[in-house]
């Protein structure tokens, strides 16, 4: 059943600007699933979605596909559209997004797979990024300043 409903969420979400979760619930109910706002919310943890700007002022959900070969420069253009500055605090990283992008840049940031970032954790215009040490985040900033042409 978790099968068959994350992949209706990949098709609504694709199909439809789905900004909440209780959008999705609703959607998902429409499609004949007996959700839960719990159950909604660890689906979207599970499938990893992140929420990007729709260009009317609101969000939506997106996926970020593992099988697309261009991956690192979608996940270039995700920092360049989100990110807005950068700061080292000792061992993190203190990332400003525009509002509503910091978890697709964080996703993003995830997926590149650098070394010295241990996690992430994303607000809504705000992420914190942990490395092993203060010079691994300076590390971290040069390489994110070089992918970004800075």
């Amino acid at each position: 059943m978790k099968q068959k409903r994350h992949s209706a969420i990949v098709e609504l979400i694709e199909k439809y600007n789905i900004g909440t979760q209780e959008e999705l619930a609703e959607k998902l109910r429409e499609a004949g699933f007996g959700v839960t706002q719990a159950t909604v919310s660890r689906d979207i943890r599970e499938l990893k979605l992140s929420k990007v700007p729709t260009g009317d002022g609101g969000n939506k959900y997106v996926v970020f596909r593992q099988d697309d070969s261009h991956l690192g420069d979608k996940f270039i253009r995700i920092l360049k559209d989100g990110l807005v500055s950068m700061e080292r605090a000792q061992n993190l990283l203190v990332l400003k997004t525009v509002s509503g992008m910091a978890m697709a840049v964080a996703a993003a940031l995830d997926a590149m797979k650098f070394e010295e970032v241990v996690g992430c954790i994303a607000g809504d215009d705000t992420i914190m990024a942990a490395t092993h040490s203060s010079e691994e985040a300076d590390i971290v900033i040069g390489k994110l300043r070089q992918m970004l042409g800075e």
